[in-house]
């Protein structure tokens, strides 16, 4: 079966989550690559063995799991040791959809770093979800995120160009929920019936 791969992406507060979560809702399968890196890092696990590899037997729990949120304040005020992370890491996200995908004749590949890792090139369409950075600030705080927390994430995620300049679709979210909504069924409408038997 020769899946159509779609890679979704956008950066800190954009609106990806909901969109994908949209998407499921329509019967068409998403892949959430945080999910799986969070699964990856479970103890015992390839992600959580290469933590402790690149960053040493301080970034894992008593458990064996990867330190979450330890490595979230390396990665996001390192960009050195991001980027070895993001090496280790990606390849792992690839082979689970690729397998995903194998599966299924329409399946959407989630992921922030979706461009920035090379990912988009497993993809036949790429849709990132943006925002201005001063809404996707006030989205992230009224979640709860600290706002040093949230700028240190916006730069580590940089300008948003190279995800356009990527994406096959833009979906511009800068006003209310109803107007993205109309966005993605349009998308939907383009895509067809999903795979209600996932």
């Amino acid at each position: 079966m020769c899946a159509l791969r779609i890679g979704l992406t956008g950066g800190l507060a954009a609106g990806k989550s909901t969109v994908g979560r949209w998407l499921e809702e329509a019967g068409i399968p998403v892949m959430d690559a945080d999910r799986v890196v969070a699964e990856l890092y479970d103890s015992g696990a390839p992600g959580a063995m290469l933590v402790q590899e690149l960053f040493g037997d301080e970034f894992l729990l008593e458990d064996g799991s990867a330190n979450r949120a330890r490595l979230a304040e390396l990665v996001f005020s390192d960009s050195e040791a991001r980027h070895r992370l993001e090496a280790a890491i990606h390849p792992l996200v690839r082979s689970r959809f690729e397998a995903f995908a194998a599966r299924r004749p329409v399946a959407v590949l989630e992921a922030t770093l979706l461009v920035e890792s090379g990912l988009d090139a497993e993809c036949d369409l790429v849709v990132t979800v943006e925002a201005e950075s001063e809404l996707r600030l006030q989205r992230a705080a009224d979640r709860g995120m600290d706002e040093e927390e949230a700028e240190r994430r916006l730069r580590a995620q940089g300008s948003g160009e190279q995800r356009r300049a990527a994406a096959h679709r833009v979906l511009w979210n800068n006003g209310s929920r109803d107007e993205l909504r109309l966005l993605v069924d349009d998308l939907i409408d383009q895509l067809g019936p999903g795979d209600e038997g996932r």
